[in-house]
């Protein structure tokens, strides 16, 4: 080696990569690396050249070249003295597999020598310490080993303080196992501000927590120890965030492909180029499910041919569905729930009690019980990802985001007045007097707009359980019962065995509606079925209202809502728009799986 220009190192990938590209998929080559920075990623789990090598050959100054034989030609990555960087850092390794082991008491504060007596217990049993770390307070230290030394080292420690122990000045040594180390390696991390705070971020917002923490004073390495079952979710996430300039992949997890579910995966194959040219994120269908068959793919699933993959896929229920994507323990998942299944609701905790966001449409979860209502919202809280709703109440319009921001920025809600059924909404809106009320049902339901039983919409309880949640969302701890709710379907009419049998006996109840339209338009009013909250109280009603009412202008199936604050007080904040519908509905949550996006950067 001392008169050698170069060392050539051949192998099988093309160079030092910046992170283990089994565990990677998106590991690319790095073109120059130092010789310390190199050395500190073999000794973090890269295996391709052994550290004694590198060090040799930085005293010599001597570069070496590490190239693939399988790829020639490929220029690989020069290790030498003087490199240049285009990144913060300039890889990430791993160590699968390591216990951890604590030493802790008030025995070790202000007392000279612990460290060495531990160290020397160590250094006799011939075991090697791969990272340390000690807290300022100087009541503990934590240090990794291989698993198999870890109760040689417990018993070595413990013999060396056992009069400490024995007096409880010291505690028993704890052993921590089925870990890894992962550790980002860069001499640019040096002086540069927020590195830290990216890597927490990207660990943090991925539910990852870290056990413990290493940096040297020389800022080129900070490593963390998680946990073995999170390594390559911490891998994928942290590459990420510092080599893709920006780039955020999404692992989303359907459970529903009706008509909405549909809609939204045809939403994100026509605007996958545009978000990741322009806002560098990818979206990967990772999970797909309806009511018989699913697929999970960790390399994604093609839009092209959903449809086909999933006729082939396994028998579907939400038990197993949820079970495999918290296996998969993908960084940056959301589950998207296009269902109006209660079941599926039940296992919303323990999705996002695995760091795992929520998008969904379905009602369900939000009008249940209060206390569920609170779990949910504590459970995404604690575990510091998303739990978005926007569908719930209106479609596609931004009631409860614009309501979330009137409270944030601390204005103060004294009325909510709402027309939140876009079928009630054409309903009312078409019956005019020209047409009896049964045959304006009929053709609603013959046009789609209501549910295949009109009484599910008729009866007002989908639209009490949108004011419920309306009314949870600004503070109201209020259960379904406590809604006041004007059942428009006719006593006689409810339990009809058919729905032939339905619309002959509503069309004997068409007097009865005329005259309510007739008094209304005597008093110059027309008919509305209005939600509305209010000293504390909510009901969903039939009601009439004026010309100057800010209701008067809707029209076909709109839903509109009105909302009187402190600030908007004179002239209410008023929101209009489609309220039902694939298209907008769709749109909703494909915007709240963009907000999680937003949020993940």
């Amino acid at each position: 080696m001392e008169n050698s220009q170069k060392i050539e190192i051949w192998t099988d990938t093309d160079g030092l990569m910046t992170a283990n590209p089994r565990k990677v998929k998106k590991a690319f080559p790095i073109k120059e690396i130092s010789y310390i920075e190199a050395m500190e990623m073999c000794h973090f789990g890269v295996k391709i050249i052994h550290p004694t090598v590198i060090q040799e050959a930085q005293r010599k100054n001597i570069p070496i070249v590490i190239k693939n034989r399988l790829n020639p030609d490929f220029p690989g990555t020069v290790i030498s003295k003087k490199t240049n960087h285009n990144f913060i850092i300039q890889g990430i390794s791993s160590i699968s597999d390591i216990a951890l082991l604590r030493l802790q008491g008030s025995g070790m504060v202000g007392v000279p020598g612990v460290s060495k007596r531990l160290f020397g217990a160590l250094s006799n049993e011939k075991i090697n310490i791969i990272l340390i770390s000690q807290a300022s307070s100087e009541h503990s230290i934590c240090f990794a080993v291989e698993p198999n030394s870890a109760e040689q080292a417990k018993s070595a420690i413990e013999s060396e303080f056992s009069e400490e122990i024995k007096n409880n000045q010291i505690d028993p040594v704890f052993i921590e196992k089925n870990l890894s180390i992962i550790a980002i390696v860069g001499e640019n991390m040096r002086h540069t501000p927020g590195i830290s705070a990216k890597l927490f971020s990207a660990l943090g917002k991925n539910g990852i927590n870290i056990s413990a923490i290493a940096q040297g004073s020389s800022e080129l390495n900070i490593s963390t120890v998680i946990s073995k079952s999170d390594e390559n979710k911490a891998l994928n996430a942290i590459h990420d965030a510092f080599f893709l300039s920006g780039t955020k992949t999404l692992n989303l997890f359907f459970f529903g492909c009706g008509q909405i579910g549909k809609t939204i995966l045809k939403q994100i194959s026509e605007q996958s180029e545009f978000l990741q040219n322009e806002k560098l994120l990818e979206m990967k269908i990772t999970g797909l499910a309806n009511s018989k068959k699913m697929i999970l793919s960790e390399q994604g699933i093609d839009l092209s041919n959903w449809q086909n993959s999933l006729e082939n896929g396994d028998p579907s229920n939400a038990e197993s569905f949820t079970a495999k994507m918290i296996k998969l323990n993908l960084p940056n998942s959301v589950f998207i729930d296009c269902t109006s299944n209660e079941e599926i609701t039940k296992f919303y905790e323990k999705i996002l009690k695995e760091s795992i966001s929520i998008v969904t449409p379905n009602k369900k979860a939000n009008s249940r019980d209060l206390k569920t209502y609170k779990k949910l919202k504590e459970a995404a809280k604690k575990s510091n990802i998303k739990f978005l709703y926007e569908t719930n109440v209106g479609a596609g319009l931004p009631i409860i985001n614009t309501l979330q921001d009137l409270l944030y920025s601390g204005d103060k809600i004294i009325k909510i007045e709402a027309v939140l059924s876009g079928t009630l909404s054409y309903i009312f809106n078409s019956f005019t007097g020209e047409k009896p009320f049964s045959e304006i049902v009929l053709e609603a339901q013959k046009k789609g707009y209501t549910e295949p039983d009109p009484r599910d919409d008729l009866n007002g309880l989908d639209v009490a359980r949108k004011l419920l949640i309306l009314s949870r969302e600004i503070g109201l701890p209020l259960e379904m019962e406590d809604i006041e709710v004007e059942n428009l379907v006719p006593e006689d009419c409810r339990q009809t065995s058919n729905l032939e049998d339905f619309f002959a006996k509503l069309s004997t109840h068409n007097y009865d509606y005329a005259e309510k339209l007739s008094k209304a338009k005597s008093e110059e009013k027309r008919l509305c079925y209005i939600s509305k909250i209010e000293n504390n109280k909510a009901s969903v009603k039939l009601e009439t209202i004026n010309k100057n009412h800010p209701f008067n202008s809707l029209s076909g199936s709109d839903n509109i809502v009105s909302f009187t604050t402190t600030r908007y007080l004179e002239r209410p904040l008023v929101i209009k728009g489609p309220g039902a519908g694939a298209e907008v509905t769709a749109a909703g949550v494909f915007a709240d799986v963009i907000r999680i996006a937003n949020y993940l950067n």
